[in-house]
């Protein structure tokens, strides 16, 4: 057996840098691949892998197929991750992060530190902070989860989940915020625990510290924390069906535009506190840039989501209306979707912030006195100054928010947020 001439060249180069890779005539690996984006320190590809696409990263210590064969393409691979077997596309691991055999994770991902799941699990558009932990034969598609602060301490979804992100309409305005980004990020909130053999119906938002018992099927928001939430399943019944009535569409509308204010929230604390960090390490630029990219991906998935909606609901219009309230509302998301939709596609916070700059201010010192990674620093922060960071990115998802209420007065949006 002879491998092809460009593969060749790449694969004995990388044995030259360091990589450990057994068997390298079952490695399969496009020409297109840059090998100064592979890292000689500690990292190990095992045989039957394939590695595709320019823009891959693979950091010191990450694993490669250890369980099974592995296909990436166009990933980001943070220090010491593990893949053990399974497809990978478009998404970015940071350092710890692992997922088991038969994974399948696509594009708009970002599992952060020590986050990752055992066997056969699902992802797209799904955003993990850092230590949730997933079980086995899960699907987890368009969601964010945080909660908890170390590997003993952590969000737990259990086996046989599914994030239900596909609509009987055949929409996908569907993303489910498990915990938020203001409080998640500082790594000292309480761990969210979904019960296996269950699963929620996005878009749904769900506070810290709250069990979702085994076998439930979650259907509201539950906003408040640390409560045991079991649910029943329906009494049996047979009824019309019909697609275009969109009950609950405010609840909907305003669960995808606080999703997008979070995600908003959540690239500027990459810009202003992660980027740093990721700097200080080998390939962390890379790194960096693939965290934005599929950050924007993620918003843009959600914007483009929601104005195919909209275009639904304009062509169904006199097929099934609801009646009374439900039509100016309607009507509303129809005339402003595109108009709300800008509030989220341009930076935000460039404007004077008191929290963010003494925020940024006393985390600069305490990275010096700490000097330790992302983790570490970020655990170790006094209270009262996560309490700081996390107005500053308050702050941001409500601007967010209050630039879209006024659009949609008939649908009475974030009206329980205090602005």
């Amino acid at each position: 057996m002879e491998l092809e001439p460009g593969a060749h060249k790449k694969i004995v180069q990388l044995i030259h840098k360091g990589v450990d890779i057994p068997n390298p005539l079952t490695l399969d690996m496009g020409e297109e691949v840059d090998i100064e984006r592979i890292s000689g320190r500690g990292v190990k590809i095992y045989p039957g892998c394939r590695i595709y696409g320019a823009k891959t990263v693979i950091a010191p210590g990450a694993t490669i197929g250890r369980e099974g064969p592995v296909t990436i393409d166009n990933c980001r691979i943070g220090p010491k991750v593990e893949l053990k077997g399974g497809y990978f596309k478009e998404a970015v691991f940071l350092e710890g992060a692992n997922m088991g055999l038969g994974a399948h994770v696509r594009e708009g991902c970002i599992l952060e530190e020590e986050a990752g799941g055992a066997h056969c699990v699902g992802l797209k558009q799904t955003i993990l902070f850092p230590f949730v932990t997933l079980g086995s034969l899960i699907n987890f598609c368009d969601c964010l989860m945080a909660g908890g602060s170390s590997r003993k301490d952590h969000s737990e979804v259990g086996s046989s989940y599914i994030h239900f992100n596909f609509t009987p309409s055949g929409d996908k305005t569907t993303p489910s915020l498990i915990g938020d980004v203001p409080r998640g990020v500082m790594l000292n909130k309480p761990p969210i625990f979904l019960g296996g053999q269950g699963g929620m119906v996005g878009p749904l938002r769900l506070g810290y510290g709250n069990v979702i018992a085994a076998g439930t099927i979650l259907r509201q928001d539950f906003h408040g924390e640390n409560k045991l939430i079991v649910g029943k399943s329906h009494s049996g019944t047979v009824a019309d069906f019909n697609p275009f009535t969109y009950p609950g569409l405010s609840r909907l509308v305003e669960n995808n535009f606080f999703y997008l204010a979070n995600l908003k929230a959540l690239g500027e604390w990459y810009a202003l506190v992660r980027r740093d960090f990721l700097q200080r390490q080998e390939s962390g630029d890379w790194i960096y840039e693939g965290l934005t990219n599929n950050l924007a991906w993620g918003e843009n998935e959600r914007i483009k989501r929601l104005k195919a909606m909209a275009d639904k609901i304009r062509g169904s219009n006199g097929k099934g209306r609801p009646k009374g309230e439900g039509n100016p509302g309607r009507q509303e998301f129809i005339d402003h979707v595109e108009e709300a939709c800008e509030v989220f596609s341009g930076k935000t916070g460039a404007d004077a912030d008191e929290h963010r700059d003494r925020f940024l201010e006393k985390l600069s010192t305490h990275k010096r006195d700490m000097d330790g990674p992302y983790v570490d620093v970020i655990k170790s922060l006094p209270d009262a100054l996560s309490t700081e960071g996390t107005l500053w990115l308050d702050k941001i998802v409500q601007a967010c928010c209050r630039q879209v209420a006024p659009m949609f007065p008939a649908m009475g949006l974030f009206k329980k947020m205090t602005m």
